[in-house]
């Protein structure tokens, strides 16, 4: 028996198996899964009538797609409904467990059946840990019309999925669904009689209900598991009257929220990148709110610590310079007293980077430095700066002409210390920020300082 999913069985035996699979008790997550578009919630701003994913699935259009969104938003219902209203073979992959082995004994099926006018739809659940080589394996069977590929990921396609797969594909972006979605989702799960509860007369409070979807992240599956044990906690101390999920049931039910996090994944990257950019914007409050979310969902507190530091040298820089001495002394903190103490001091880092002056005026001079050392000449060092320990190097001029600037009644010599292809150039801005007004007065200082040593230094020589 090949891999399809619909291929003819014995008769017996085929009807054994749907006995058998009846039976199964399945989580309240898989039977309510939506049968049709009617059914699904959720995406409208791609299933709404008129909108792309819809009209592609309405017109039966052939062309494969890529779903890309966090978990429990659809994107497995989606294949399911689709392959279901094309009535093409539907032949499911789990790139966890699949090999190139199984890749190529699926597509020399699909391409028999074609022959024989049977459309294949090959779904491919987190496709984005399938590695290069069996991406390119479905690439020719793509191409040439022998299955109609779906992707699921949740991870970035840009970076996940090869160019070529890509460029063939649809991508259609799924988000989280809204908490009013997922009330909607739970409320039906507890009046359907077929597949939810609905013959068990159970009933939940809205701020039960409201709790569960809270704590569920826009995420379906997390919510339908959370309300399955509230259920059982619920019906378990009813004894044989109604039983009612209340907010202390499912709070019970619930335990500890558990937020999207993926430490190797983009939701690292989005968390610390929100986190970043609410500090640059002095949201005190916002730079709060993702620390702790970071920190809450398991985020290692030493990489934040490292992060924050960063934070400081780039935003804040010279504005104000504790900011560095605060940060540092953060990470310090925490390695000494460790979680969840030293989770305090992190905090208190961030609230005053988010809080202090902000400026990326060394972090844009340093830039332009770096440009110069890549794309300028690397000019000698002046003779003038120099030092001359041997008597050949000072006859052959090195350190002549070096002013020593604490012997000058300015404490400023007017001396190029640039090469000369870079005499000119300013790479320090600082802005009018903290700490740095201070230093730009000190800077306008320093070239008053030059132009009056140059000016005694031209009637000297007079």
């Amino acid at each position: 028996m090949g891999l399809f999913k619909n291929l003819p069985e014995p008769e017996e035996h085929s009807s054994r198996k749907r006995e058998m699979e009846e039976r199964a008790p399945r989580p309240l997550a898989d039977r309510m899964r939506p049968r049709t578009l009617d059914e699904f919630v959720g995406q409208e701003h791609l299933l709404a009538p008129g909108k792309p994913l819809r009209v592609q699935i309405e017109r039966d259009d052939p062309a494969s797609m890529i779903f890309w969104g966090p978990p429990g938003v659809g994107k497995t219902t989606l294949a399911h409904i689709i392959a279901h209203m094309t009535r093409a073979e539907f032949v499911e992959f789990s790139a966890v467990l699949a090999g190139i082995k199984e890749i190529k004994q699926v597509m020399a099926e699909a391409e028999k059946a074609r022959q024989y006018g049977t459309r294949t739809i090959v779904f491919i659940d987190e496709i984005h840990r399938f590695n290069k080589a069996q991406q390119d394996a479905f690439l020719p069977h793509v191409e040439k019309g022998n299955i109609r590929l779906i992707g699921a990921t949740t991870e970035n396609p840009s970076f996940e999925i090869i160019s070529a797969l890509l460029s063939r594909s649809r991508v259609y972006i799924l988000k989280p669904l809204a908490e009013e979605q997922i009330v909607l989702l739970l409320r039906r799960a507890l009046e359907d009689g077929e597949r939810g509860f609905g013959e068990r007369q159970l009933t939940a409070d809205d701020d039960a209900l409201a709790l569960i979807a809270s704590y569920a992240s826009g995420d379906a599956r997390s919510a339908y598991n959370a309300l399955e044990v509230a259920a059982a906690l619920a019906m378990g101390t009813a004894e044989g009257k109604p039983a009612t999920i209340s907010a202390e049931v499912a709070r019970e039910a619930l335990q500890k929220r558990v937020l999207l996090y993926d430490k190797a994944g983009e939701e690292h990257y989005n968390l610390i990148s929100a986190l970043h950019k609410s500090v640059r914007n002095s949201d005190v409050d916002a730079a709060l709110y993702w620390l702790g979310r970071m920190l809450h969902s398991g985020e290692d507190p030493l990489y934040i610590a490292r992060r924050v530091v960063r934070m400081a040298v780039e935003d804040i820089g010279l504005a104000d310079p504790d900011a560095l001495r605060i940060t540092l002394a953060a990470r310090d903190t925490y390695d000494f007293l460790g979680t969840p103490e030293g989770e305090l001091a992190i905090a208190e880092a961030v609230a005053y980077l988010a809080l202090a002056p902000k400026s990326n005026a060394i972090y844009e001079a340093y830039g332009a430095v770096q440009r110069d050392v890549e794309e300028t000449a690397a000019q000698p060092v002046p003779l003038h700066l120099r030092n001359a320990p041997t008597g050949l190097m000072k006859h052959a001029g090195y350190g002549k002409g070096y002013q020593y600037a604490h012997d000058l009644e300015q404490r400023v010599a007017d001396m190029q210390c640039l090469p000369d292809n870079l005499q000119d150039r300013r790479y320090y801005h600082p802005t009018m920020e903290g700490l740095e007004r201070k230093l730009a007065e000190r800077m306008e200082e320093i070239e008053r300082l030059k132009k009056r040593a140059n000016q005694k230094s031209t009637r000297d020589d007079k």
